[in-house]
């Protein structure tokens, strides 16, 4: 489906949405933020609204933007909170996971470029996807994945490096698609 908006959701710098924007040459129509520290934040990211903790929990300013929900996707770019299941069956979300849970389901919930590393042994393959939002914590539908050699990986930052890079590849081939 091709949708007509799209608005991000970030936790941290926004450095990703901006390197997505330029990658399809499009930026986000709104920017939702709960970064604690503006300065932090990269500055090629207009955010539109920031909310504190206690509504990043509820979403509840989705509810007033004026777009046709029908046509607006709704991505998660570092969004570090769980969305309300009432929030995940109103809205089309999806997510971008560093962790290659199509092949390894225990890389499921926070910090999976973590276990990964400390795991390295293990896997024959890492990875990101870009899945569905639904009320199960990265249980829903993948849309994307992209994968790279776990021989290429030698250290932790590595490890983090080619995730985000496997990341940025599913994004964009997913934003591509559908907007």
């Amino acid at each position: 489906m091709k949708y007509k908006n799209w608005i991000a959701l970030f936790s941290q710098t926004g450095s990703e949405i901006a390197d997505l924007s330029e990658g399809i040459n499009r930026k986000p129509d709104f920017v939702i933020t709960n970064a604690e520290l503006p300065g932090d934040i990269d500055p090629r990211v207009h955010v539109d609204f920031r909310v504190n903790n206690e509504e990043s929990k509820t979403l509840d300013i989705l509810d007033n933007i004026e777009f046709d929900i029908s046509k607006t996707l709704i991505t998660l770019n570092g969004w570090l909170r769980i969305v309300p299941a009432s929030k995940c069956n109103m809205y089309n979300i999806y997510n971008g996971h560093p962790g290659l849970i199509t092949k390894y389901p225990e890389l499921k919930g926070k910090d999976p470029q973590k276990r990964v590393w400390e795991n390295i042994s293990s896997y024959a393959k890492i990875g990101s996807v870009v899945h569905k939002v639904v009320a199960e914590v990265d249980a829903g539908e993948v849309m994307v994945e992209k994968s790279a050699r776990t021989r290429d990986v030698y250290n932790l930052d590595k490890t983090y490096d080619t995730l985000r890079k496997t990341s940025f590849d599913a994004w964009i081939e997913f934003l591509k698609e559908h907007l």
